[in-house]
């Protein structure tokens, strides 16, 4: 089935067949968006990346090291021994009985707080989007974790289950 979405005309509902953007009764307006879109990265693409890069995530010496792990044939194959492990479904929803397909493999102890864990497949565990953003969240907060943020002196926590309950406390009602 070919992928599909909304064509980009206000109020138009139509459906549109990757990889165009509007639909053939708005068609005119394509080669004008995809004009903007070539302009905008013209100029805007490379300081984004050069920003993101040196301010986010090769701000140190330690950060450039972690992120260049992520590059190495060894994260490869160990990404791959944990994906076909879990079957590519998100521990953390298996946890709450939910099965939701996944496939970014996380660390369960951060790597910034216990780097020796690193390339321990039982510290592997693989996420969905919405559990990464709300266990990186519970990271920032326990660990201290993050950008901005200064690492705790707290035990580490290597069991799925209780992550999932600490973070669903960590979340405002």
């Amino acid at each position: 089935m070919p992928r599909t979405r909304r064509c980009r005309y206000p109020n138009c509902h139509a459906m549109v067949v990757f990889p165009d953007h509007y639909c053939q009764q708005h068609y005119e307006h394509e080669a004008e968006y995809l004009a903007s879109r070539q302009r905008w990265a013209r100029s805007n693409g490379k300081q984004y990346t050069h920003k993101y890069n040196t301010v986010t995530r090769y701000r140190n010496e330690d950060k450039r090291q972690q992120y260049n792990f992520y590059r190495t044939r060894q994260w490869s194959h160990l990404r791959q021994q944990v994906l076909e492990r879990d079957h590519y479904l998100c521990a953390y929803c298996k946890v709450q009985g939910v099965i939701t397909p996944a496939k970014t493999v996380d660390h369960i102890v951060p790597i910034e707080f216990d780097e020796t864990l690193k390339a321990n497949v039982d510290n592997l565990a693989i996420v969905c989007g919405k559990c990464h953003r709300a266990k990186t969240e519970w990271e920032q907060s326990y660990y201290g974790t993050g950008q901005e943020n200064e690492l705790q002196s707290v035990t580490p926590i290597n069991d799925v289950s209780a992550i999932v309950v600490l973070m669903s406390k960590n979340k405002p009602i």
